[in-house]
């Protein structure tokens, strides 16, 4: 008794089922090697250069540094000098910005994500902040420019501040903002459910669960302006001896080593590298607390 056609041809579909999909498994295999290939180049051609540009950094910062670089204000060419006054103007400035601007940020961020989210308000006030956060930090150091200094008549380090604390804004807000709508609203609803008012259930719940977030975010953004140089050429512009008064020209390290660097004196160009391996070392450091929070957080 001879089998039914149909049931003969169950086998034959079986192998040929098998075989197509053990082809398209070679090809996947292959197309997922050519993918791992190209990544791991691309990584490597990243990590070259970036090792490239740590290894200058360090064999040409480190031989700049000495008692003198911390010590000593910047000096005329062909003689001994450091970058005391530099460090202290980029210090006092940095410092001065974060500290204006990072509740301005923290409090929009918070009116953002708690207090009507989805108004009109809201959305323009997002809409400015991302041009805000898109826009080249020469074209902030122009503004104000115009508005501070050329009204004024004179730099000042107050606004070369003022032009670093509009760099830190949109970034402190935009993180502020990402980190509270992270926030279970079961959070929320359990305050809420226990009498708590508002701006307690904020400022208790919320931004106290935010907080790793919210400390990366100002983290960054202090990381950010530590290395900004247009908008200290428009607004502090420089001075070469120590000067503690900020309604007047202010040395600043970014500006400093622009100057140095393209400088054919050899001292002011070692000091230049100096100030680069400090800055890289600062930034390196930022960054590290800030992986750090976020890890705790986690």
């Amino acid at each position: 008794m001879t089998q039914p056609a149909s049931t003969a041809a169950k086998p034959m579909m079986k192998k040929g089922t098998q075989q197509e999909r053990e082809r398209l498994f070679r090809k996947r295999k292959r197309i997922n090697v050519v993918a791992i290939a190209l990544s791991l180049a691309a990584m490597a051609f990243g990590v070259f250069w970036l090792l490239w540009i740590l290894w200058e950094t360090l064999y040409l910062g480190l031989g700049g540094l000495s008692a003198a670089t911390f010590t000593q204000s910047t000096p005329a060419p062909n003689t001994a000098g450091g970058l005391a006054n530099a460090l202290y103007g980029s210090f006092v400035m940095v410092a001065l910005a974060t500290f204006v601007a990072t509740p301005i940020g923290i409090l929009a961020g918070i009116s953002l994500a708690e207090f009507n989210p989805k108004g009109w308000l809201a959305s323009v006030t997002r809409f400015v902040n991302d041009i805000l956060l898109s826009a080249p930090s020469i074209v902030i150091g122009l503004f104000v420019y115009a508005i501070a200094v050329a009204q004024f008549k004179g730099f000042s380090a107050y606004a070369g501040a003022m032009a670093l604390g509009l760099i830190v804004v949109p970034v402190v807000l935009r993180t502020t903002e990402n980190m509270l709508m992270l926030v279970p609203n079961g959070l929320r609803e359990a305050a809420y459910a226990l009498g708590t008012p508002k701006w307690k259930v904020i400022s208790m719940v919320t931004l106290r669960a935010a907080k790793s977030g919210v400390i990366t975010g100002v983290l960054l953004a202090v990381a950010r302006i530590s290395g900004e140089t247009a908008p200290l050429l428009f607004t502090a512009l420089n001075n070469q001896f120590w000067s503690t008064d900020m309604s007047e020209p202010m040395a600043s390290l970014p500006v400093v080593i622009f100057q140095f660097a393209m400088s054919p004196y050899e001292n002011w160009q070692q000091l230049a590298w100096a100030g680069v391996f400090l800055i890289t070392l600062a930034v390196l450091g930022l960054n590290i607390l800030a992986r750090y929070f976020t890890r705790h957080k986690k």
